[in-house]
C-alpha cells in the first residue's frame, strides 16, 4: 500500500517518496515493521491465548522438562502470519506474480496448520488434522504454484549477453540491476523450467532433459515434470520444518538462518549485475521477493524472542506449515530448489530420522517379531535429548550446523 502511496505522491515532488521505490528501503522498512509486530503485538497475543486457555497437549514421551511445557499457549503461528503479510502489504508491489504467490503459500497453508491445531487443542484430539488431508492440501498448493509459474506471461528467464563494456543505452530498475554503468546487454526472455544446479561446471539444469527422448514434446513435458517437483518439494519441507518443530526456537532459529540465505540468492538472482558476474541465471522481478522474505525473517527473530528457552508460546502446525512451505516455494520460485538439500540440511535430517526409524522398526517387526529403533527417539532431536544433552545445547548446535550448511549453499555459486 505505501508502495503505490509513495509512488503516486513522487509525481508531486514529495520530498522522500523516491525513496520507497529502493528494494533496500523497503526492505529495511519490512523487517523493522515485522519485528515490532511480533515483539509488540506478540506479547498481548500469547496473553489472550493464556486467557483462553488454547495450551499446548504434551504427549507423554518421556523426555526431561517435558511436563513443564504443558498448557504453554500454542497456535502462537498467528503473531508469525501476522508479521509476514501485514509488512509485504504495506511495502511490496501486489501485482508482482511472485509476491502474490507468496502471499497464497502463506495464508493457505497457514490456513491448513490453523485448522490442525484447532482440532488438536479445541475438539481434545491429539492427532490433528488426518494427515492424508494435510497432504491433499500442500499438493493443491504445489499445483497452483507450479501451473501459475508455467501459465504466467510474467514468468521467465532472461538471458543475458555482454555486449559492450562503455556503453549504456538503457536505464533499468535497481530491482533488476543495482549499479549498472558502463554495460551494456543483449538479453532475451526464456519461458524455461531451467533451474540451478550445485557443483556443476555451466551450474543450470532443465527438466526437460529427462525427457529429451521425446524430442519436440520434452519441452512440455519438462513442465509437467516441474510440476510434479513442485509439489514433492513443496510437501517434503513443509513437513520437515513441521517435524523440526520439537524444540524450544529450533525451527524458528533455523528458519531465520535459511530465510536470511535465499534473500541474499534472490537479491543476486533479480539483479542483472550479480548475475553476470556469478554467472547465474538472471530472473527479473524476482528481487521484490527479497522485501517478502525480510518480513519473514523479521518474524522469525520477533518470534524468538518469546520462543526460545523456555518457550512462553509455541507456534504449532499454524506456523510451522507456513514456514517450510514460504522456503520451499520462495527456493522454486528463484529456481534454487536443488539447493534446498543443502540448505535445508537439517529438516533433511529430521524427515529421514523419522524414515528411517519408523522403516527400520517395521522391517524388523516383521522379520524378527519384535520392532528395532535406530535412534533412540526420532526426530533425531529427542534422540541427543534421550542421551542427555540439554535442549538449549541441541538448538544452539543445530543452529550452528544451519549456519553452516547457508554458507555452503553461497559457496555453491562459485565452486562448480
Amino acid at each position: 500500500m505505501f508502495y503505490y502511496l509513495f509512488g503516486y505522491l513522487e509525481n508531486f515532488d514529495l520530498p522522500g517518496a523516491g525513496m520507497f521505490q529502493y528494494i533496500s528501503f523497503r526492505s529495511a522498512m519490512a523487517i523493522i515493521t515485522s519485528l515490532f509486530i511480533s515483539l509488540l503485538f506478540g506479547k498481548r497475543i500469547i496473553l489472550y491465548l493464556r486467557k483462553k486457555q488454547i495450551g499446548e497437549v504434551v504427549r507423554e514421551l518421556g523426555l526431561e522438562g517435558q511436563n513443564k511445557k504443558a498448557g504453554t499457549p500454542s497456535m502462537g503461528g498467528i503473531i508469525i502470519l501476522a508479521s509476514i503479510i501485514i509488512p509485504t502489504l504495506l511495502f511490496c508491489d501486489l501485482g508482482n506474480i511472485y509476491i502474490i504467490l507468496m502471499l497464497i503459500t502463506t495464508v493457505w497453508l497457514g490456513f491448513v496448520g490453523f485448522i490442525d491445531d484447532y482440532i488438536k487443542i479445541f475438539k481434545k484430539n491429539k492427532k490433528g488434522l488426518a494427515g492424508k488431508f494435510k497432504i491433499i492440501g500442500q499438493i493443491i498448493l504445489g499445483l497452483i504454484v507450479g501451473i501459475t509459474l508455467y501459465l504466467s506471461d510474467d514468468v521467465f528467464v532472461r538471458e543475458l549477453t555482454r555486449i559492450d563494456q562503455t556503453v549504456q543505452t538503457e536505464k533499468i530498475p535497481e530491482s533488476e540491476t543495482g549499479e549498472k554503468k558502463g554495460i551494456e546487454y543483449k538479453s532475451r526472455d526464456v519461458k524455461s523450467t531451467i533451474t540451478t544446479i550445485p557443483f556443476i561446471k555451466n551450474n543450470e539444469f532443465d527438466y526437460a532433459y529427462l525427457v529429451a527422448f521425446l524430442g519436440e514434446k520434452s519441452k512440455q513435458w519438462g513442465w509437467i515434470i516441474f510440476i510434479l517437483i513442485t509439489i514433492f518439494i513443496i510437501t517434503a519441507v513443509s513437513n520437515g520444518a513441521n517435524l523440526t518443530d520439537g524444540l524450544d526456537g529450533l525451527v524458528t532459529g533455523t528458519s531465520a538462518i535459511i530465510g536470511t540465505t535465499l534473500g541474499i540468492l534472490a537479491y543476486v538472482s533479480g539483479n542483472m549485475i550479480y548475475a553476470d558476474y556469478l554467472n547465474i541465471m538472471y530472473i527479473p522481478n524476482t528481487g521484490e521477493l527479497v522485501i517478502f522474505i525480510s518480513a519473514f525473517i523479521g518474524s522469525t527473530i520477533g518470534f524468538l524472542w518469546y520462543n526460545s528457552y523456555p518457550a512462553q508460546v509455541f507456534m504449532g502446525d499454524t506456523g510451522s506449515l507456513p514456514l517450510g512451505g514460504i522456503i520451499a516455494v520462495f527456493a522454486i520460485l528463484i529456481r534454487k530448489e536443488l539447493l534446498i538439500p543443502i540448505l535445508c540440511g537439517i529438516f533433511l535430517v529430521e524427515s529421514l530420522s523419522v524414515l528411517i526409524q519408523v522403516s527400520y522398526f517395521k522391517r524388523t517387526k516383521r522379520k524378527q517379531g519384535k520392532g528395532k529403533r535406530v535412534f533412540l527417539m526420532a526426530p533425531i532431536h529427542h534422540h541427543y535429548q534421550k542421551k542427555g544433552y540439554t535442549e538449549p545445547k541441541i538448538v544452539t548446535r543445530f543452529w550452528i550446523v544451519a549456519i553452516m550448511l547457508a554458507v555452503i549453499t553461497l559457496v555453491t555459486l562459485k565452486i562448480r
